[in-house]
């Protein structure tokens, strides 16, 4: 009688421990998920972080468009089960994080619902371009797009070991840095793709390097535009 009544105060204790386990899983860390657009992935890194008074916070990192820090605006968890709102994308999300802590299933609504999982990573991705011999197109180039009373577009060309990267200013609305995650070089043809505001640029480069005469606008339309290289690019 006292070794069964032994074995049932072990079991017993056994699932205690291991139920505290499942619910002492923490949110806190970094998440990857994968939002599928059709034929394009798109990588989002999610991470919270505990508030001193309670509660969390959170950012979005949109990977694939190069934006980083974007605000989480409201999070809340109650159990197992996560809700956030990221107003700057538009976008949220609910889901459930499962015992082990590993994974968060849920829905991703950004103008559709659509199924995305986090994956806990054991540290931050980051992507980090390696410098490379300068390109003869590396630099500062700057135009206007007359059509729009002159709204002055900057991008900012480099080279590196996966190939070219940009980022685009745009001084008439305040805006600084934005990456350029597309960036295609075929001759003298170039294209930049700013996918944050639909918007391509395609144009042919001059034979003299000092001028990208081409279009500036959604896909397949847009308005006319010459890039001028900055003479601190020379």
């Amino acid at each position: 009688m006292m070794r069964i009544l032994g074995k049932t105060l072990f079991a017993t204790t056994l699932l205690l421990f291991v139920g505290r386990n499942c619910h002492a899983q923490s949110i806190v860390g970094d998440w990857l998920g994968t939002v599928q657009l059709g034929s394009v992935e798109l990588r989002m890194q999610l991470h919270i972080a505990k508030e001193p008074k309670g509660g969390y916070t959170a950012t979005l990192d949109d990977i694939d468009h190069g934006q980083n820090g974007v605000a989480v605006t409201s999070l809340s968890l109650i159990d197992s089960k996560l809700t956030f709102v990221a107003d700057p994308l538009s976008a949220a999300y609910e889901g459930s994080m499962n015992p082990e802590g590993t994974a968060i299933d849920g829905s991703w609504s950004q103008g559709a619902i659509l199924p995305v999982t986090f994956h806990r990573l054991a540290a931050p991705l980051k992507i980090i371009h390696k410098p490379a011999k300068p390109s003869d197109i590396d630099g500062t180039w700057e135009g206007r797009i007359e059509a729009t009373d002159g709204a002055r577009l900057v991008f900012h060309i480099l080279n590196t070991e996966d190939g070219l990267t940009a980022t685009v200013d745009s001084p008439d609305q305040n805006l600084s840095g934005w990456p350029v995650p597309v960036v295609t070089r075929n001759g003298s043809s170039l294209t930049l793709e700013v996918r944050q505001v639909a918007a391509v640029f395609e144009g042919t480069i001059s034979s003299d390097l000092g001028t990208v005469e081409g279009r500036w606008g959604p896909p397949g339309k847009g308005w006319p535009l010459v890039l001028r290289r900055s003479k601190e690019s020379k």
